[in-house]
């Protein structure tokens, strides 16, 4: 990896005139510093880095951080994450987005994409609500939560995203909490730093649309798992812990590098180890290929 300058090491933000359109107090604010100190420590380069999201509140983060981003469809951050990985694998690729976004309309390409094994990192801001649609229930939102759209309060099973991620061995499965800056910013650097699929699920309040689930409650209903306090690359340790909730653990829950990533097996990078915006495209073989297919 090339070392950048000083410069590079300290600027992660974006012009002053870029409006931020979260509200005063959201949890989004934390995870953004979060980041950007994360990536200033591991001395990354802007246009080394590529952020990825899809629709909501959470992923319009990329829009305030600078370095390359692909903001796309609700749900699809993960598909296009994995494309970028695979037709660059120089770049680190980090998606940030909210819990409906990977959870909901993502849900089916969040399981599938740990089946393949990316080497990307996932921050998932987890707010327990739909805060850019303005209040509904999202998929980690507890039952009897009281919304304009469940006015009777939530009954559906909330999902387990920690314990879903083992079930599928992803590769490095932790948690953490916006409101904890320190022990959030070591969490996501592990996460960037391990080979594979990492998921980094984060809680963090909505202040406007949520007022069960604030930076209050999430002090009080979780705690930071001891070091070494079981092997976190065994797997039915690993989800026996993911299954504990209020207090819900915080930390590295589930590490280990026994799976090979996505884009070493596609087979393109075996000879030629650049990326593939970087190879000379033989016309004469593309147009055979074509040919061949008609």
């Amino acid at each position: 990896m090339t070392i950048p300058s000083a410069q590079q090491k300290e600027d992660f933000n974006v012009p002053p005139e870029v409006d931020n359109q979260w509200c005063p107090g959201c949890g989004n604010f934390p995870i953004l510093q979060t980041l950007k100190k994360v990536l200033q420590n591991m001395e990354m380069a802007p246009k080394d880095i590529t952020l990825v999201s899809g629709i909501g509140q959470a992923a319009k983060l990329p829009q305030y951080i600078k370095c390359n981003y692909f903001n796309g469809l609700h749900g699809r951050a993960l598909a296009v994450a994995t494309g970028i990985k695979a037709t660059n694998p120089t770049q680190t690729v980090i998606v940030t987005s909210g819990d409906g976004d990977i959870y909901g309309e993502g849900g089916d390409h969040f399981i599938h994409t740990i089946r393949r094994n990316p080497n990307i990192t996932v921050l998932v801001h987890d707010n327990m609500i739909y805060g850019l649609t303005k209040g509904q229930a999202s998929p980690t939102s507890q039952k009897g939560l009281i919304t304009p759209v469940q006015p009777q309060g939530v009954f559906d099973e909330p999902v387990n995203p920690i314990a879903l991620a083992i079930a599928l061995d992803a590769p490095f499965v932790a948690r953490a909490n916006a409101g904890d800056p320190k022990q959030t910013q070591e969490i996501i650097a592990k996460a960037i730093a391990h080979k594979g699929f990492s998921l980094v699920d984060i809680f963090q309040p909505c202040v406007v649309f949520n007022k069960t689930n604030t930076y209050e409650w999430f002090k009080e209903h979780t705690y930071y798992m001891e070091e070494n306090e079981y092997d976190i690359a065994d797997r039915s340790q690993a989800f026996t812990k993911a299954l504990q909730e209020d207090p819900f653990p915080l930390g590295v829950i589930y590490a280990h590098d026994r799976r090979d990533v996505f884009e070493e097996l596609v087979g393109v990078y075996e000879t030629d180890k650049r990326p593939l915006y970087a190879r000379d495209i033989n016309c004469a073989v593309r147009s055979a290929l074509i040919a061949s297919q008609k």
